[in-house]
């Protein structure tokens, strides 16, 4: 399977996407923990169907030191016992965040509350921008399709 366009070919594409690109790294440099980060792009990634960013976040993740347990039970986080309170807040943003269109309102009160307990302000400020950026990132991979299973970590 190919993709249908090459984001990292086409000249146009590559323009813009840089200046995502260019995002997510400072996104490392925050001192929201790297493997919050990862958790959250792979919910969200598993909640738009990104093949391509599932793939490469739990690689990325494993690669990082994190358990495959926790990483099969990002999808099941709620009932999950292996997550930190401050994760699961995450996750519970990441999921109102993604799914933005299901909810009248968008992220409840409640859910951002939650987040607050946990994480400073720049903490927060990571966490939103992380959530916005992976779903930018979802959705131009599953436009144009591009396929999972050959990713190799440390490649973006």
């Amino acid at each position: 399977m190919a993709a249908r366009l090459n984001l990292f070919a086409n000249p146009v594409a590559v323009k813009a996407w840089k200046h995502i690109i260019a995002a997510s790294k400072v996104l490392g440099e925050s001192t929201l923990p790297a493997s919050t980060r990862e958790l959250v792009m792979l919910r969200a990634s598993q909640i738009n169907g990104c093949a391509g960013c599932v793939d490469m976040h739990t690689k990325e993740a494993t690669a990082a030191g994190e358990t495959a347990v926790r990483l099969h039970l990002v999808a099941a986080w709620r009932e999950a016992t292996v997550f930190t309170d401050a994760e699961r807040a995450a996750l519970e943003l990441t999921e109102d965040a993604t799914r933005i269109a299901d909810a009248a309102g968008g992220v409840s009160d409640e859910v951002w509350a939650n987040a607050t307990k946990h994480f400073d302000e720049d903490q927060l400020a990571a966490l939103v921008t992380q959530i916005a950026v992976i779903n930018a990132f979802n959705r131009g991979n599953v436009i144009v399709q591009t396929p999972a299973g050959d990713y190799q970590p440390g490649r973006h």
